[in-house]
């Protein structure tokens, strides 16, 4: 019996792979458990359209992370805080804050998980925030914060 393997399977194949195999395993453990399918020219021609929609979808995405990181690099958002008169802010600036005024000053959604600062922002100043948009794609921006 041949079998489209839905799932890496050590001893058989990885997944996509079409492999013989003897009926009773193929029937009652690898189709049962859903770790593969019969072997028939529609499942291997579905499964085929399957992955390169799959690939179209990866490399869009892809295209708008990298859209999204040159639009990031030139932007520049400006933050208010209460502030002494030495330029010390009465609390640090927050990932949250900043994924606020990225959505507020430039319509641009950024999770505060994906931001990232090298060191805490507690003066008024110019500082560089690096943006995490996945697939290895860093954006860095400029925030400047002022004192109320």
């Amino acid at each position: 019996m041949k079998v489209l393997l839905l799932e890496n399977i050590q001893s058989l194949g990885k997944k996509g792979d079409v492999v013989e195999v003897k009926d009773g395993y193929g029937q009652n453990f690898l189709i049962a458990k859903g770790k593969a399918k019969h072997a028939t020219n529609e499942v291997i021609n579905r499964y085929k359209a399957e992955q390169k929609n799959l690939q179209e979808q990866l490399a869009l995405q892809e295209a708008q992370r990298q859209a999204l990181a040159k639009q990031l690099q030139e932007l520049k958002i400006v933050l208010s805080k209460k502030a002494g008169e030495s330029g010390a802010l009465f609390g640090a600036i927050t990932k949250d804050e900043i994924s606020q005024a990225l959505q507020a000053q430039h319509h641009i959604s950024i999770d505060k998980k994906h931001i990232e600062i090298d060191t805490s922002i507690k003066h008024t100043g110019s500082y560089e925030v690096c943006a995490n948009l996945g697939n290895g794609i860093h954006a860095k921006f400029h925030l400047e914060v002022l004192g109320d």
